[in-house]
This record gives C-alpha cells, structure tokens and sequence, in this order.
C-alpha cells in the first residue's frame, strides 16, 4: 500500500501549492480508495466482524482524544481547520488550528489588552439596525472616472498611481453589488458622519505570487467609535466565531480581533483577516457575541487541515492565496 500512501502525500503538497479543484478531486478519489482497500485488505486477513471490532476501537479512540481535550480546553471543538487565505501570511489554507475555550470573557479581553468601547443597548440596536452603513470598502477610483475601481494596484508606489490621476475613496459595497453597470460614482460614500463606526485606510504592500512588494493594496487600518480610534494591531488574539445566518461569511470564521464592543456586560467582537483590506463587519458580516466565540487560537499544524477540507467538499480554489497584504 506504501506507493498509494507516497502517492497520496505527493497530491496533497500539490494541491496546497496550486489550490487546484481537479488535484483536491483526484486527493478525494485517493483517500476514499485507500479506506476501502485498507478495510477490504483487512476484512481478508483478519475477518469481518473482527475488522468492524477495530474500527470501532479506532473512532472510539478519536473520540475520546477529543474529549479529553474538549475537557482539558475548555471548548466543544479544540481543533479546527483553516478554509481560506484570509490570515495569511500568520496561517494559511490547510492549517489546523489548536483553541482554547474562553471561560470569561472580561478577563481574556484585559488580559489581552484588547480595546474595549462601551455602548448603550440603544446605540448598539442603533449600528444592528443601521448595518447597511457598515458595509464598505476603500478603492483605487479614476478621478476621471474612466475606469474601475480597484482595491489593488500593480504599480510599485502610490504615487505611480496619484501621477495615473487615481484616488482612494470609501464606497458602498451593497450599493457596488446592486449596481447593473460600471458607473460606481453612484456608490461615492462622501462622508461618514451617520456611520456608529468611521473608516480609516492605508496603504500597504502586496506580494503576489511570491513576488515581494509586486503591488500596492488599499486597506481599512483603524476604526473610529464613539470617539475612541482604534488601529489594527497584529499581536491581539486570533478567534474562531461561527457566522450567523445573515452573514455574508459562512461556517467557523477564524480571524483577529480588532475591538470589543461592552453592551450592558456583553461583549461583541469587530474582527478582520490579516490578509483581509476591511474588517468582517464592512464584508456584511454582524459582530459576533461571545456566545459565537468558539475559542481563541493557541497554536496552529500545517497542511493536516486539507484531509477535512477533502472530506468536507471544499476543493474549489480560494480567491486571495497568490496574494499576501502587509501593512
């Protein structure tokens, strides 16, 4: 069997290099094979029932590992797997990453020293139910407006692009998806005085195909709230929250945390990818509670996340993995 096995690692590299859908479909192919040979070879050597006997013994080994650090982390699930490149370069597609269970949540947000902005229940209901203001993004626009917008430019310098005679504006991202055409003069935002939260953006670097500083990107990297400004900061906690329904983001979310919102003694969280030019919240995604919170990450393995994206169907390729933003 050892060829299958090499033939198999062998794959599994390929796709994390090339985020191919056709490698992930023949690795899936692959790994479905080799559980029936090893269950049919084994079925011949030592019999059925004694075969269903370890493969019993086996799971219930696994699930008892996971218990035991279910109990010892203080979480339901202290293993997840990364899905996409939104917190490259710190952890990439295919990472399995290690939680830990957040037990009180006052405590880890002082300890961390993430920063903390209180809000009235009236002024947190006000940004639920205003949230379509939240959802936006900074781009590169034509001054002429003969072209398109853009969070991403080729050129080595911002001011390659200012002499191009393009400039960065704040945009409506609800706005820009309902729009039938090209003309996004209509999706301006001009200013930001209604908005709970203000936007603020640089510019940084971006590696693309392994290509240091092959571009410039655009990014939101510092936030306004009730007078408080907030920077991003890449030391504070990584999480793993579980988007709502009505969230543009689907599944286990495992991104940074930005700030924490106090509402009566509840904490909700404003989060954002490394990798990502905006916060979660100007992707259409709510604040999650710290009910959401599934854990904050300790650690991280590489590559062994693949085995449950195969097994899961998530084969497509990933937008974002040839690129990496550092501010």
């Amino acid at each position: 069997m050892w060829p299958y096995y090499l033939l198999f690692f062998i794959l599994l590299a390929a796709y994390a290099v090339f985020n191919n859908a056709l490698i992930g479909a023949a690795l899936f192919i692959l790994l479905v094979s080799l559980i029936v040979l090893e269950f049919s070879g084994s079925i011949g050597e030592e019999g059925f029932i004694k075969s269903i006997y370890e493969i019993i013994v086996s799971v219930g080994a696994a699930l008892m590992i996971w218990f035991v650090l279910s109990l010892l982390l203080n979480t339901k699930y202290p293993l997840d797997a990364v899905a996409s490149c939104s917190m490259l370069p710190t952890l990439g597609r295919g990472d399995v990453v290690l939680l830990q269970g957040i037990s009180n949540f006052s405590s880890f947000v002082s300890g961390n020293k993430v920063p903390v902005v209180n809000m009235t229940s009236q002024q947190f209901s006000y940004l639920q139910e205003n949230m379509g203001k939240e959802f936006l993004a900074f781009f590169f626009y034509p001054r002429n407006w003969s072209g398109n917008i853009s969070e991403y430019s080729n050129s080595p310098s911002f001011k390659y692009m200012e002499s191009r005679n393009y400039a960065i504006g704040l945009f409506s991202i609800s706005c820009i998806d309902s729009l039938r055409t090209n003309d996004y003069r209509a999706c301006f935002v001009g200013n930001q005085d209604s908005n709970p939260i203000k936007y603020n953006y640089s510019i940084g670097n971006l590696s693309v195909n392994n290509v240091r500083n092959s571009g410039i990107a655009v990014f939101t990297s510092s936030i306004r709230i009730l007078n408080t400004t907030i920077n991003e900061n890449r030391s504070m906690p990584i999480v793993v929250y579980r988007a709502s329904p009505n969230d543009s983001f689907s599944g286990d979310i495992i991104h940074r945390l930005v700030a924490a919102i106090n509402v009566n003694g509840t904490y909700y969280f404003l989060t954002k990818g490394d990798n990502n030019p905006a916060l979660d919240i100007e992707f259409a995604n709510y604040p999650p509670s710290q009910e959401d919170i599934v854990g904050h990450v300790l650690g991280s393995f590489p590559i062994l996340g693949y085995i449950k994206l195969i097994l899961s169907g998530q084969l497509s390729p990933v937008q974002g993995c040839n690129m990496v933003l550092s501010p």
